[in-house]
């Protein structure tokens, strides 16, 4: 395991520079100005004399490569540079935010496993059964389904049809205090409706594996030994049909992260989707990097954990990838 994570770690290095350097060149070729986004509707009167004053306080007037290779020498050192569209520096935009974001990814995710888990299980034992041809129906459909059309969707009926949950936010309107319980209320709907966008997968891939796992002789051989209906599923069927559905979970990292983006922004959660979205149209080089070295990371790191769980769960597989 620390041999495999070493590789893994050492071939991250030269991803995360690619990842970066990318990050600045599309930025650079993009259409918006980031000076005229810094400025705001200032920029629209001033000078071109100011604006070009400000584009070298900004640093946005050099080389593209100049850039890239002083952001790169600071981060390396803990210094993120400064947001221009956020006027903060980056370190204290992505500590602030980063936090809840991870606590939706988190809860989202757990959802997805837990409950994909269960009732792929039910319906891998009965394939064909009611529960699984309703619980695949509705898996297939909402495979389809964009997340900020399920979260819309949350929010028309558990807010304002029912009054059960708030819309959005982080806590109540009349209270400027965060507290856990206000931050519980208000983390269901988002959490359950990013939770539910992952969870066809997961379902689909238990039910998958449970089903062929009970069809296999070792299963067969202890159903004729006598053994108990349960014993044969969770000690034998499962085991073996939850090997797939390991794999699964670093390969889901990426629409993880592009459901959270969706789906704060349609709740207003305080995460990284609106700095993401802020950093993007105005153009910020120290803020697009920095939280697109998160993204990457979080994807490396999903490959990761997916490879080691396999590795626990199967000792013929090994840690030699």
């Amino acid at each position: 395991m620390a041999r495999m994570t070493g590789r893994r770690a050492l071939a991250a290095v030269p991803v995360l520079l690619g990842v970066t350097l990318a990050v600045f060149a599309v930025a650079d070729a993009s259409p918006f100005d980031p000076v005229k986004a810094y400025a705001g509707t200032a920029g629209l009167t001033a000078s071109q004399e100011n604006l070009d004053q400000l584009r070298q306080n900004l640093g946005v007037d050099r080389p593209l490569l100049t850039r890239w290779w002083d952001w790169l020498t600071s981060a390396l050192t803990g210094d993120l540079g400064d947001s221009s569209v956020m006027r903060r520096p980056v370190a204290d935009v992505v500590t602030e935010r980063l936090g809840w974001s991870v606590l939706l990814a988190a809860t989202a995710f757990a959802v997805a496993i837990l409950l994909g888990t269960l009732l792929g299980v039910l319906a891998g034992r009965r394939r064909g059964g009611l529960l699984d041809r309703t619980v695949s129906s509705l898996a297939y459909t909402l495979e389809a389904a964009p997340a900020f059309w399920l979260g819309l969707l949350a929010i028309w009926f558990f807010s304002l049809k029912l009054g059960v949950l708030p819309a959005g936010g982080l806590t109540d309107t009349a209270s400027d205090t965060v507290t856990a319980d206000q931050v519980a209320r208000h983390l269901v709907l988002p959490a359950l409706v990013l939770g539910v966008s992952q969870l066809p997968w997961f379902f689909l891939y238990v039910r998958q594996g449970v089903g062929d796992a009970l069809d296999e002789d070792p299963v067969r051989g202890a159903r004729a030994r006598g053994l108990a209906e349960r014993t044969v599923l969770t000690g034998h069927a499962l085991r073996s049909g939850m090997l797939p559905m390991l794999t699964l979970i670093g390969s889901r990292v990426p629409e993880l992260i592009t459901g959270a983006l969706l789906v704060e922004t349609v709740f207003s959660w305080p995460g990284i989707a609106a700095a993401t979205v802020q950093a993007a149209t105005a153009v910020d080089f120290p803020l697009l990097a920095a939280l697109t070295v998160l993204a990457t990371a979080a994807v490396l790191l999903g490959n990761l954990l997916s490879d080691l769980l396999y590795g626990l769960a199967d000792p013929r597989v090994g840690f030699d990838g």
